[in-house]
């Protein structure tokens, strides 16, 4: 018995950005690895390559990730 249920229909109201068809679709019709959603709306979906595009940019800039030291290693290059 399989422990996720495949979901084969989308429910009304459910927006996905398919990346391989670049193109906006209601409910999943490609594979989960192609697409990016759910998404509210369909105005919402059609803007995901730019919100993943702001996305990607928040965290490249973010101090956080790029404290130059390894991972698992203080600021003194000690490890933690």
């Amino acid at each position: 018995m399989a422990l996720f249920k495949r979901r084969t229909e989308g429910k009304p109201g459910e927006w996905y950005y398919c990346l391989k068809h670049a193109r906006v679709e209601e409910g999943p019709e490609c594979r989960a690895a192609d697409r990016f959603g759910p998404y509210a709306s369909q105005e919402e979906a059609a803007h995901a390559m730019q919100t993943a595009q702001e996305r990607n940019l928040e965290w490249e800039t973010d101090p956080k990730w790029h404290d130059g030291g390894k991972r698992g290693e203080g600021e003194d290059g000690e490890r933690a």
